[in-house]
């Protein structure tokens, strides 16, 4: 769990969304290196609560999508490669793309909420912690005959936490509503009377 075999193709053609948001930040990220116009681009996504505040409220959206830093960006995407896959086949395209939007959107919202009013930010953590938080739901549900995946889940869900708060400018906000908000969708999304529901519906609809 959590190793990456595929070759790219493979990786593509299993992994459709994940594919595609790291597509969509690396390239978004390209274009905001761009002198001036990219510096204008940037400025104009960037989670920033005054202008919110005045109706601006793309931004509650549009900092999922830029990084301000290299460094930035490859942690994030780092861990959207590893973690992303496994989740998708889990829970499904649509149910994934759920948790990782609707994580990284309420984790904006309690960032503009909780924050000053000249608070601002950007990155994809707020769904990246969904994404663990969407495990923790599972580890819940499985712990009796998965204890690997707890193993593996709870060291990296508290170390990310840790690091939240010792590391300088992380929006702390952000990642812990975005965990949250991964935690309770998953606890909907993986509780066993819906997984048996996918299992029946699958059968039901397999050619044979």
């Amino acid at each position: 769990m959590f190793v990456r075999r595929e070759n790219f193709k493979q990786y593509i053609k299993f992994y459709p969304i994940v594919s595609t948001l790291l597509t969509l930040n690396i390239f978004i990220f390209l274009l905001t290196s761009i002198p001036i116009v990219g510096t204008q681009l940037y400025n104009l996504g960037v989670g920033f609560n005054l202008l919110i505040s005045e109706g601006e409220y793309w931004r509650l959206v549009s900092p999922m999508f830029l990084h301000a830093n290299f460094t930035h960006l490859l942690f994030n995407m780092f861990s959207l490669y590893i973690f992303g896959p496994e989740l998708e086949q889990l829970a499904g395209k649509a149910r994934f793309l759920t948790i990782y939007l609707l994580a990284g959107l309420i984790g904006n919202i309690a960032t503009y909420l909780l924050q000053n009013w000249d608070y601002q930010s950007v990155g994809a953590s707020g769904a990246i912690y969904g994404i663990l938080g969407a495990f923790g739901a599972l580890v819940y549900y499985t712990k009796n005959f998965l204890p690997q995946l707890k193993q593996i889940i709870i060291p990296i869900i508290v170390i990310g936490v840790i690091m939240t708060f010792i590391n300088p400018n992380i929006n702390f906000t952000a990642h812990l509503a975005g965990l949250v908000t991964g935690f309770i969708i998953g606890m909907i999304y993986f509780h066993p009377k819906r997984i048996a529901a996918w299992k029946k519906k699958k059968k039901k609809f397999k050619v044979v």
